[in-house]
């Protein structure tokens, strides 16, 4: 080599360069916390863990929505004067006086819901479930309501901490009205104008009084225990009996009739010398809106089941077509960020003509997960179970997998030098930098100077797992549209 070959930049010397070259760009406060605290946050991960959580619930067009844009202090909500704008769970991070926590907020809650309402009512009892402390807001103009009602008994059931909001309550006049709140039974009703900021200190203050110093439900999965993974699936592909073969006796129920599981059972076993905490849970149906009684109830536990596990096992009965509502529990997985492996059960049954047309299937109808680790077995025998572990402990590592920042942006450097973004409308948006915000599973965020396609998001993960694998997790890609700063 002679003295006048030029130097290769090393990862950091990319990164910086192209940081500095961001500079030129409009950035907010929380893109700059971001970028600088990106390789910082490998413990952050850990300490948003323990985070206290507050689920915001009630029912429909009562201004939950605009009350957590009060706490957090910025629009990011959706706000409209309709019922029902919001209809899943969303979490947010928000601060009090200096004490940090993660504020829930969830679609209108409402009795004898069908159809999509009813999974807007699922979606907020499982919030419920999953919070250390309730913030529940009734609309202090129109008073307690039958479905208020019915609320008040849901979260008598659920036996957490509530702080009762009046909202709509603009001036003193409204106070009246918040007063006769009491008549809930749930203590004191804090009167709130979250459109105008009324009351709200008095509300938060009341919230952590009785917020744990840290999460209660994160505690379930905190680095250092047994890892969880759920066991999920549709009806009767043999969960129960994978449970029952892994713990080496008959822990759980097991019966040719579908849905014989109801509660999920969380069971220690070990496997391959290492102890892992399991969750069997009922089986997930096809509508859920055709659910009624316990297998609703069953229904709600299994998906709060899977989001207090980090890996999930997706059971499938390979002697079985796969079905809508099997693609349907993978997308759910997913959808909860947690790490999967997907397991073909009943594999002992099978004929060499069955075996072709599950391969075919599975080419099919998993076009979109072929990062998932796949294990053929028999929960009957026990055959192949012991594959379980390596695929569970593969999954979890690329969950858990976090990319230094000047490695990521000098590999996506030279992606994007091979294969830069088309050109639409006489435009071609660049990649500025990337950063990844978080692990459990690995979100990304990318600084483009234009509006980036999906496509070509989509060939930006795939060759981000070609480089850094993620077998078996979920991988997150966000984009920040950012414009040059304009000369003065």
């Amino acid at each position: 080599m002679t003295s006048d070959t030029p130097a290769v930049p090393d990862d950091a010397s990319v990164a910086a360069a192209l940081l500095a070259g961001l500079e030129e760009f409009e950035l907010e406060d929380e893109d700059r916390d971001l970028i600088s605290g990106a390789d910082a946050a490998s413990d952050d991960d850990d300490l948003m863990q323990d985070r206290p959580v507050v689920a915001i619930i009630g029912r429909p067009n009562v201004g939950k929505s605009t009350l957590v844009n009060r706490i957090i202090g910025r629009r990011e909500a959706v706000v409209e004067d309709v019922p029902g704008v919001t209809r899943d769970r969303v979490a947010y991070d928000a601060e009090w006086t200096g004490r940090r926590f993660t504020l829930v907020d969830t679609g209108g809650w409402e009795v004898d819901a069908s159809g999509i309402h009813l999974r807007v009512a699922e979606q907020a009892e499982i919030a419920v479930e999953l919070a250390d402390a309730v913030i529940f807001v009734v609309d202090a103009t129109v008073g307690a309501t039958d479905t208020d009602e019915a609320v008040v008994r849901l979260l008598r059931r659920a036996g957490k901490p509530v702080v009762l909001v009046a909202n709509k309550v603009d001036d003193q006049r409204g106070e009246a009205d918040a007063a006769m709140l009491w008549s809930l039974g749930l203590g004191e009703p804090f009167p709130v104008s979250a459109l105008h900021g009324r009351g709200t200190g008095d509300a938060l203050d009341a919230v952590l009084a009785v917020l744990p110093e840290r999460s209660a439900i994160s505690g379930l999965y905190q680095r250092g225990g047994p890892r969880r993974v759920a066991l999920v699936g549709r009806p009767n592909v043999g969960k129960s009996s994978l449970l029952n073969k892994l713990a080496g006796s008959e822990r759980v129920v097991v019966d040719d009739l579908a849905g014989t599981t109801r509660d999920p059972v969380d069971e220690d076993v070990e496997i391959g010398g290492k102890t892992w905490r399991l969750v069997d849970t009922a089986g997930i149906r096809r509508r859920v809106h055709q659910t009624r009684g316990a297998d609703f109830y069953a229904s709600l536990r299994t998906q709060a089941a899977l989001e207090k596990a980090e890996v999930a096992v997706v059971l499938i009965d390979a002697g079985l077509p796969i079905a809508e509502q099997d693609v349907r529990v993978v997308q759910q997985v997913i959808d909860a960020g947690r790490a999967l492996v997907i397991g073909y059960n009943k594999w002992d049954t099978l004929d060499e003509e069955r075996r072709y047309y599950l391969e075919r299937e599975i080419e099919r109808e998993f076009i979109q997960v072929p990062w998932a680790p796949r294990v053929n077995i028999s929960a009957r025998t026990g055959r192949h179970t012991d594959k379980l572990v390596p695929a569970l402990e593969t999954a979890l590592e690329s969950w858990d997998t976090r990319i230094p920042t000047g490695r990521l942006n000098a590999f996506l450097g030279e992606v994007v030098a091979a294969h830069p973004h088309p050109v639409r409308g006489g435009k071609q948006p660049r990649i500025l930098f990337a950063t990844q915000a978080s692990t459990r599973p690995p979100r990304f965020v990318i600084f483009a100077s234009g509006f980036v396609e999906a496509g070509y998001r989509r060939f930006l993960e795939r060759r981000l797992r070609e480089e850094f694998s993620f077998e078996g997790s979920p991988i997150e890609i966000s984009v920040r549209v950012r414009e040059k700063r304009r000369r003065r």
